[in-house]
């Protein structure tokens, strides 16, 4: 099982976390919260993972989500558990009872993404586990959910969990719903994110405004560019709107330099929605 200083920045040399890959020995059981099924698999390092399944319903680009969100994520501080490239050989599910499993298996061949499993973690419930929670972390956690427009940090499911003793941002798939049917516009970095007003943690966030100075220092155009060039070709998949995957990292890029500079617009929409 991972071990809790994996998760822990290191504050290395490079701007963002050199991912590591990992081959997927065992699928070990199904994690059936949301549509898209996740699993509990075991890896050639002898640590368990989450995995998120390329053949899900919303394919690879909720893995460029859980991918670049992880690491602004990461970029800004805040405690999400390690992300590795998983390799997955679709023969693996073959002895698998479940037809809906083998299925998701066989169609998830190659690249996927897997997050180091937190055994013994519990759902973070602002009821209880408001010592582990600062205004200055609810915050930041607003203001990344914001810049990166997740639509699924609610009360209803916070996607956060409680493990050892500390708050960590889980599932970020449900990120950067602009790019579904994007075209490279970046009409939309400029837009407010309304969806913050049902944000589990915006009570709490009361220092949006120096917050959001802060992580913009952090965000710069090398680190976004980093970041990108760790999303594997084949999870870049809009060939019609780009020409190659090069072309689509280089928009993705400049969608999130705009979406730093015209922040003020999301920040002003989530002080709004506190006051109200």
């Amino acid at each position: 099982m991972g071990k809790i200083e994996r998760h822990i920045p290191t504050g290395s040399a490079s701007l963002c976390g050199a991912m590591r890959t990992v081959q997927v020995t065992r699928y070990v059981t199904p994690l059936r919260e949301g549509g898209s099924m996740p699993a509990i698999v075991e890896a050639d390092d002898e640590g368990l993972y989450v995995l998120k399944f390329r053949g899900a319903g919303q394919g690879s680009k909720a893995l460029v989500a859980e991918l670049v969100a992880g690491a602004i994520a990461e970029r800004l501080g805040l405690p999400i558990p390690e992300r590795v490239l998983a390799e997955l050989d679709p023969d693996l599910g073959r002895n698998e009872p479940d037809a809906e499993i083998q299925d998701l298996i066989q169609a998830s061949g190659g690249t996927n993404m897997a997050l180091d499993y937190l055994p013994g973690s519990a759902n973070f419930d602002p009821a209880v586990d408001g010592e582990q929670l600062t205004p200055a972390l609810a915050s930041q956690i607003v203001w990344f959910d914001a810049f990166v427009s997740n639509v699924d940090r609610t009360a209803r499911n916070t996607n956060m969990l409680v493990w050892h003793r500390r708050l960590w941002l889980i599932d970020n798939g449900a990120s950067l719903y602009f790019h579904h049917g994007w075209d490279g516009s970046l009409a939309g970095a400029d837009a407010p994110f309304e969806h913050v007003r049902d944000h589990v943690l915006l009570a709490a966030a009361d220092g949006l405004a120096q917050t959001s100075d802060e992580c913009a220092e952090k965000l710069t155009e090398a680190f976004f560019t980093e970041t990108l060039a760790q999303v594997p070709d084949d999870w870049l998949t809009q060939r019609g709107a780009f020409a190659e995957p090069a072309a689509q990292r280089a928009a993705y890029v400049a969608y999130f330099l705009r979406r730093v500079e015209r922040r003020a617009a999301f920040v002003q929409e989530a002080e709004n929605a506190r006051r109200s």
